[in-house]
């Protein structure tokens, strides 16, 4: 394992408890630099996971309640006149952080998504003509509760594209609940977390991540993969150049957290249900056959043959 990951996984635990394989994929996601989806249940903890991250992390945090009246200017920010200068300055919105936590993107308007995924898209924000750079490291950790909930309405597939991975939270197992009534009968964990790294470190980790060694061969699989859910009979829609991409950026991020330099067919293995279920649309035949989106991805894996790395 890598020292320092571990380090920041230890530290996270000390308040997100029993969840090591979702702050795991969530720091993975950051090294990606790419942004979280959390869909879940309220409750679960995930405006908690993303306070903590910025804590250990040592980067700034912003949070942003989505609700039906939030508007484009909140989050990219707007210009005021001023009197003084005759010209304009600029207001900056709640994206100009190292951390945002979009609460419950799925209970605002559509033009309010769109405006905060652009945003993610570019690293960069135009207002008025001029555009404003995002500071670095930037990743939003967005929520959302399931469809269905009162005030939901369902984001967009090209929306969802835009998040590097999606997890759940789930509730916390037996031991873990009562661990976690234990330590909040008198304090907060979250006074009682350091610092790890700083937001120098973490750019700095990023550029590892990217220089992690993929072999043709890994690429030639992700590819193998991405064409089967777009050739599966139970889906509709496969997963798309962007979404194979995010299945090479998380497998580089995984051999990181491994200790390792180079992607072995494994680390694309262990994101592959992770990175791609939001990005898929199944068709009728397989809500007939009661699979979900990982059911048929952990198929296509089994029928997928991967590379002989040698060992």
């Amino acid at each position: 394992m890598n020292s320092r990951t571990d380090a920041i996984i230890n530290e996270i635990e000390k308040v997100i408890i029993g969840k090591r394989n979702v702050v795991e994929r969530v720091l993975m996601a950051i090294l990606s630099e790419g942004h979280i989806l959390l869909d879940d249940v309220p409750g679960t903890g995930k405006t908690t996971l993303a306070l903590t991250c910025s804590v250990v992390m040592g980067v700034q945090y912003q949070r942003m309640q989505f609700t039906p009246d939030v508007v484009p200017s909140d989050i990219v920010g707007f210009s005021v006149y001023n009197k003084a200068t005759g010209g304009f300055d600029y207001k900056p919105g709640v994206v100009m952080t190292n951390l945002l936590l979009a609460d419950e993107i799925n209970r605002t308007s559509s033009k309010t998504q769109s405006a905060l995924l652009e945003v993610m898209e570019e690293g960069q924000v135009t207002v008025d003509g001029v555009t404003h750079q995002l500071p670095k490291p930037f990743v939003v950790i967005a929520t959302q509760n399931p469809v269905g909930s009162a005030g939901t309405q369902l984001l967009p597939q090209a929306q969802l594209d835009r998040f590097v991975i999606r997890l759940q939270m789930g509730y916390p197992d037996f031991k873990s609940q009562v661990e976690i009534l234990r330590d909040r009968q008198k304090v907060n964990p979250l006074d009682h977390i350091s610092k790890v790294i700083s937001g120098e470190d973490i750019i700095a980790m990023q550029q590892e991540v990217r220089d992690i060694h993929v072999e043709d061969s890994i690429l030639e699989y992700v590819t193998a993969l991405a064409t089967a859910t777009r050739e599966h009979e139970l889906i509709r829609l496969g997963v798309s150049p962007r979404g194979a991409l995010a299945i090479v950026r998380m497998a580089k991020a995984h051999a990181y957290l491994e200790g390792r330099t180079y992607v072995i067919p494994e680390d694309v293995q262990q994101i592959f249900t992770d990175v791609c279920a939001h990005r898929i649309i199944l068709n009728p035949k397989a809500r007939v056959s009661e699979l979900s989106a990982d059911d048929i991805l952990r198929q296509v894996m089994k029928q997928t043959k991967s590379p002989d790395m040698g060992r």
